[in-house]
């Protein structure tokens, strides 16, 4: 959270400058979490916003709640098409379609490819699976010592249930996380990433281990597993391994930064707000309620992009045909002529689940259900052990418009009765990724952009090339 000083001194600055300078994208603004009174004021005075000059280029902001949704449901004017967050488009032929950033009827055809692993009925089988690794987690925590809860729960959690998902192998289930942060890094000095290049040689390091299960799964028999899900079905078998790749780079991140940021976030608020923290102990069946709340709260990812497909009118302002229009799910979500109280955290609303995290429309967030079980099942094994969860210092907050998240959040969980005792606790020391070297990455770009850059690839021997499958997949 903004310190005090900070969130004064950005206040003060978004109620002075003209209007037409905010530029909501800023990286400093979510670095230290002050883009709020920027959105507060655009909600007021201009709503549809338009900034002529950013890092990312001329931009729309879409900022009230039910102007969120006419444009999230309107796929024939804002196409999702090539591009679906605020950034520019590859230069270097590195494009990666992928189902979010498709219109229907190709969008519904390779969605509902995947949607059975997130069925009611799967839900439900994966729930026992989900408590039991919660709980051991959670056991192995150092109660009584300053850790973080980011890594040690919150990425491990989310990895462990990407790595099911995919039936990826449990023991490298850490690259998913390492893929999913490159994948949305803003590249620059000092970052996860620093250039383009070292970014794009990472996620072409992702696609040498997927084209390795695509190649293991494409004839054996169909699984109830992301990568046969693709590999088996009729929509999407036919794939060239940038399009997989792209599928695959959504899926990672889908799963990954809405369920993680979450959990950060939902102790960062309940510690925030501890009467809530109160009445959820007292009323631990407000667990559910409270999910719903805390997605509201973090919004964990914090716009989606369209572009305009022809000249339109949305209240009172033109959008431009082929203008870059950002939905701002964080600003809709603290619209307070929609919800009531807008700006508090509320963990028994009357209506919780009335907001945008998870979009609107026919991209809604396919995974929402998972997400919210597995904070609900997160948090009732966490009140069986722990009274308190204390956060010890001010969370590292991810530098990106559209990841609202963390890298870090200390914590103490006191010592207490209710504790678990005499489970074997995890090392402090940070775990290495065993990644190749950026160096060696990089060598090998080149010679696979070559290939890339076509349906398919050159040759059997290609590192990329794609097993078609035998025959067609009844």
């Amino acid at each position: 959270m903004a310190t005090q000083a900070a969130l004064k001194a950005a206040t003060e600055d978004a109620n002075s400058i003209p209007l037409e300078a905010i530029d909501v994208s800023r990286l400093d603004l979510w670095s230290n979490d002050t883009h709020w009174p920027y959105f507060a004021r655009l909600r007021r005075e201009d709503p549809i916003h338009y900034c002529a000059k950013s890092e990312f280029g001329p931009y729309w902001s879409i900022t009230r709640y039910n102007d969120i949704m006419a444009v999230d449901t309107n796929h024939q004017v804002f196409s999702s098409h090539r591009e679906i967050t605020i950034f520019d488009e590859s230069k270097d032929d590195t494009e990666l379609p992928m189902f979010i950033a498709m219109d229907p009827p190709k969008h519904d055809a390779q969605r509902k490819v995947v949607s059975p692993i997130v069925s009611p009925a799967n839900l439900e089988r994966m729930e026992s699976l989900i408590r039991e690794r919660a709980g051991k987690i959670l056991d192995a925590l150092p109660v009584g010592e300053t850790f973080d809860w980011v890594d040690k729960v919150s990425i491990e959690l989310t990895t462990q249930m990407l790595a099911t998902l995919f039936d990826f192998p449990f023991e490298d289930r850490r690259k998913l996380t390492y893929w999913s942060d490159v994948t949305t890094t803003v590249p620059g000095p000092g970052r996860l990433v620093e250039t383009v290049e070292e970014q794009t040689s990472a996620v072409m390091e992702c696609l040498d281990y997927f084209i390795r299960l695509w190649n293991e799964r494409v004839n054996a028999e169909p699984a109830m597993d992301l990568i046969s899900m693709l590999a088996h079905s009729e929509a999407t078998r036919n794939m060239g391994p940038m399009e997989y790749l792209g599928n695959v780079i959504l899926l990672i991140v889908g799963g990954n930064d809405t369920t993680r940021n979450t959990i950060t976030g939902s102790v960062l608020a309940l510690n925030q707000h501890p009467d809530q923290y109160q009445k959820l102990r007292e009323h631990p069946e407000l667990i559910p309620s409270m999910v719903s709340e805390t997605i509201r709260w973090q919004t964990p990812l914090a716009h989606m992009r369209r572009t305009a497909t022809r000249d339109f009118e949305l209240n009172g302002k033109t959008i431009k045909k082929g203008d870059k229009v950002v939905m701002w799910y964080v600003s809709g979500n603290r619209d307070d002529t929609v919800i009531e109280n807008a700006n508090a955290y509320i963990i028994d609303r009357e209506r919780p689940r009335q907001h945008i995290a998870f979009g609107y429309g026919i991209h809604r967030c396919v995974g929402n259900r998972l997400a919210e079980m597995q904070l609900r099942v997160i948090w009732e094994e966490i009140l069986k052990r722990f009274p308190k969860i204390e956060v010890v210092a001010e969370p590292v907050h991810i530098a990106s418009p559209f990841t609202k998240g963390y890298a870090q959040l200390l914590v103490r969980i006191p010592p207490s009765n209710s504790s678990p005792r005499g489970h074997t606790r995890l090392s402090n020391a940070n775990r290495r990724r065993m990644l190749p070297s950026t160096a060696s990455r990089s060598r090998r770009l080149s010679r696979r952009a070559r290939c890339l850059r076509s349906e398919g690839c050159c040759s059997t021997s290609c590192p990329h090339f794609l097993v078609p499958p035998r025959r067609a997949s009844r």
